[in-house]
């Protein structure tokens, strides 16, 4: 039911009355709460404010939790609960409690939007499509305007030269856009929009994402897309479908690279694009770098079942994070918890895996939705994932489709 406008016939004449649906109210609060997520410089953000209306909105009118949801629930709780206890030893740390928290509200985000996906799904999935690429823009236009310091936003908006926009870092602002630009390539290559159409919808994204000179970024652009691509040529309906996903990836390879090379003839561009390309980091390197201090932390990590508590692995590790979500899931979360992230990955996978081959109404944005998600759980292995908002949206929308998916298919 959608929203309308209804006419009272009173005897004194035209007064006239709105009537909003639940339908309607629900896919309001959906849209502000992605077209929110732009905001990540302040806490709470606007993000959490709108997730908060979310859960009011849906308490009222009605949401409906699948048992189908419970490995996701409880595997979350679990890691949650390793969390509490490493963190016992630390309560005095406002930091580290805050930290737990902020892993406790993100559970209840993913859970939620799981069981939102019962009902109106595809028009929920479209909603929160429409609000993310607001918010992409939003976010990206930041990004841009800082990297050029415009109106010298430089010093908000951008940190180490590298743009980041209204994020707190450029690593975390690139892995956020991937989502609405595979959105937009893949209605691009299966005819939803037209070619410059969408070329303009991923060009202010793609070109903040660029900016952002994330290595992380941009493998997880090139790794959702080739995986999204694939995927939508496999399960598409017809030979003509796939001939015109061939023949639209070519063009919009075509215009990457062209837009590319524009980019690398400024000057300055070009410097820190050829510095942020090598794999050969120096912060990665030596005993005490990145890849060394993971290495190193692996044995207290085997030795200490309650992990080195919530934040800790700074204090050890000469003031650096583990970079790696896994790692930290061991040391800021305990045994407990970073079993439980292993095992919710590994069940993640089969869900994901087994949702984007499922002839459904919302098999096309399955099969984006998971190519992201599948993507960042991979990158988990280079950058801390655990604690990234559009993470959990992600999370909580395939493990809701593969519910909804598979009650579907019992039913018929």
């Amino acid at each position: 039911m959608s929203a309308l406008a209804e006419r009272d016939g009173d005897k004194g004449g035209g007064h006239s009355r709105l009537t909003v649906s639940h339908a309607a109210i629900k896919r309001g609060s959906l849209w502000l709460l992605t077209a929110s997520s732009w905001v990540a410089l302040i806490e709470p953000s606007p993000y959490e404010i709108s997730f908060l209306i979310v859960l009011f909105v849906f308490a009222m009118t009605g949401i409906r939790f699948s048992q189908k949801l419970l490995p996701l629930a409880m595997l979350l709780l679990a890691f949650n609960i390793g969390g509490f206890f490493s963190l016992i030893p630390w309560m005095s740390d406002p930091d580290s409690v805050r930290f737990i928290a902020v892993s406790l509200y993100l559970m209840i985000t993913a859970v939620v939007l799981a069981a939102i996906m019962a009902e109106d799904a595809l028009g929920r999935l479209e909603t929160l499509r429409k609000g993310y690429l607001v918010a992409a823009w939003c976010a990206g236009i930041a990004g841009i305007l800082g990297y050029f310091n415009v109106a010298g936003l430089g010093s908000i908006f951008t940190l180490y030269e590298r743009a980041s926009g209204t994020f707190k870092d450029p690593n975390v602002l690139g892995p956020f856009l991937v989502l609405p630009i595979a959105f937009a390539i893949q209605h691009i290559l299966i005819g939803r929009c037209g070619l410059l159409r969408g070329l303009f919808a991923i060009s202010v994204p793609l070109a903040a994402l660029f900016l952002t000179f994330s290595r992380g970024g941009w493998g997880n652009l090139a790794g959702s897309v080739l995986l999204m691509v694939v995927l939508t040529f496999l399960t598409a309906p017809s030979a003509s479908r796939r001939a015109r996903i061939v023949l639209l990836t070519l063009a919009t390879l075509i215009f990457a690279f062209v837009a590319l090379m524009i980019a690398l003839s400024f000057e300055d561009i070009r410097a820190v694009f050829e510095v942020r390309a090598s794999l050969d980091q120096s912060y990665d390197q030596g005993v005490t770098g990145r890849f060394g201090s993971q290495l190193r932390s692996i044995p207290m990590l085997l030795d200490d079942p309650n992990g080195l508590g919530p934040l800790r692995f700074r204090w050890i590790f000469y003031q650096q994070d583990p970079h790696n979500v896994y790692i930290n899931a061991f040391a800021s979360y305990g045994w407990l918890g970073g079993i439980a992230w292993l095992s919710l990955m590994a069940a993640t996978f089969y869900v994901g895996w087994r949702l984007v081959f499922q002839r459904t109404p919302t098999q096309n944005h399955a099969i984006v939705l998971w190519s992201v998600l599948f993507t960042t759980i991979l990158q988990g292995v280079q950058i801390d994932t655990d604690h990234w908002r559009h993470f959990y949206l992600m999370l909580g929308l395939v493990w809701g489709l593969a519910a909804q998916a598979r009650a579907t298919s019992v039913t018929a």
